[in-house]
């Protein structure tokens, strides 16, 4: 026993006393014994702690707690409040946002879809030995409308228009790639300057 007839502790258990949840420290003032047992605090050895009137009373003065400045906190406190129903602004921002997702998810897979006839084709024809330069003109008619896809896409507004544009340059420089291979575009060499 301490001064003030208050039981000592050791430094560690101190600070297990005072780490554990504030939750008991939120009592009314009419509990004042309180007993902890060393399973629900992981103390090593097999007492209990104990806190008689002595100790409790400034804890518990009419119900309030310490500061938590005072107390160290090691467990948290979880507060579960009831789900509330929905604003009707909530709601309807959610179904709009639904409704655009599913338009947006349709106009990127017709992007994709055309793009990819378009790469298929050019690869076909890259591959092809003796392609003539005709050949190039039902992939050009694939390519105009792959490019009017994307471009719709960006006006309204499910695509960047610099992705848009990036979407546009990849297939343009494919084409050219697959004519500069057969010989059909030769590329003007820049001027150095």
């Amino acid at each position: 026993m301490g001064k003030r007839g208050l039981p000592l502790f050791s430094h560690t258990e101190r600070d297990m006393a005072t780490a554990v949840s504030c939750s008991w420290l939120t009592l009314p003032s009419q509990m004042r014994n309180l007993s902890l047992t060393s399973s629900s605090l992981s103390v090593s050895n097999s007492t209990s702690l104990s806190f008689s009137e002595s100790l409790s009373h400034p804890l518990f003065s009419r119900g309030n707690c310490l500061p938590l400045s005072t107390v160290q906190r090691r467990a948290s406190v979880v507060c579960e409040a009831a789900p509330k129903k929905k604003v009707d602004s909530a709601v309807k921002r959610a179904r709009q946002a639904e409704d655009r997702r599913i338009y947006n998810k349709a106009r990127k897979s017709e992007i994709k879809t055309r793009s990819k006839k378009v790469l298929e084709a050019l690869e076909v024809l890259k591959k092809k030995q003796d392609a003539a330069s005709e050949e190039i003109l039902p992939i050009e008619k694939l390519i105009g409308e792959a490019y009017s896809t994307i471009d719709k896409a960006v006006r309204a507004g499910t695509l960047h228009r610099n992705t848009g544009a990036n979407r546009k340059a990849r297939l343009a420089r494919r084409k050219k790639a697959v004519e500069i291979h057969h010989g059909w575009y030769t590329p003007v060499p820049e001027a150095v300057a």
